[in-house]
């Protein structure tokens, strides 16, 4: 009988561990954070103008000039870098607006551009600040020890020449991009466009988990994907 009084106790035990430990997650779950894309949809190119032909891009606007888009360009508001972590039940997004960077446009030689980016992790939200508090703590980035996370642009895709104003043009960007002091080379896909004299840039690359010393989140009651996907908005001044 004492035995299995023990058993059943366990058993108990066990099960009210696993209910509390399903309403924390259950607290802690939930996307309150929605994607906002420096660069309509109707603005990106069709695949003619993914291919940078010369004839690729609608009439949307004036043509823009060399001198227009050649010089520096520093990162301004209502620029974002967004985090995306998939679920078993969801997709969780964080954005941090804390961004700031430049890029040396250079229309006539690719290698002559630079660009770089920095971002105040602190700034991180996915509004719930039980969870961000967790995301920013020493079992994931480590925010107090790696107050910053940087993109370095080694090299960029040539870009087309003729430029229409509100229409978007494709440009890779490769690097480094260091989080918690981890260094991984990474290639963010993405598009460009220039409207209103502001220069527009969304780009997206994935990284994983154990790419910058972190394990995954799961759990037994919820998967998480090993891949992130890191996204940027950006909007740059002259």
């Amino acid at each position: 009988m004492k035995k299995k009084t023990i058993a059943l106790s366990a058993a108990v035990v066990v099960i009210a561990g696993a209910i509390t430990a399903f309403v924390l997650l259950n607290n802690s779950l939930g996307n309150n954070v929605e994607i906002e894309s420096v660069i309509p949809e109707q603005s990106q190119g069709t695949e003619t103008q993914k291919a940078g032909t010369a004839n690729a891009a609608a009439a949307t606007g004036a043509a823009v000039t060399a001198e227009q888009l050649n010089g520096a360009w520093t990162i301004a508001e209502p620029s974002k870098v967004y985090l995306s972590v998939t679920t078993s039940k969801e997709t969780v997004n964080f954005v941090d607006p804390s961004v700031k960077g430049t890029w040396n446009v250079q229309l006539e030689d690719a290698s002559a551009m630079t660009g770089e980016g920095t971002v105040e992790m602190s700034a991180l939200d996915s509004g719930n600040g039980q969870r961000d508090e967790h995301v920013k703590g020493t079992d994931f980035l480590s925010v107090a020890e790696f107050p910053e996370s940087t993109f370095v642009v080694k090299s960029f895709s040539e870009l087309p020449k003729e430029w229409t104003e509100g229409t978007a043009m494709p440009v890779q960007l490769q690097g480094t991009l260091t989080v918690k002091g981890i260094a991984k080379e990474v290639t963010f896909d993405s598009q460009a466009v220039y409207s209103g004299g502001q220069l527009k840039l969304s780009g997206t690359t994935m990284v994983t988990f154990e790419d910058f010393g972190m394990s995954n989140p799961h759990s037994i009651v919820l998967d998480t994907e090993n891949n992130l996907e890191v996204r940027l908005e950006l909007v740059l001044s002259k």
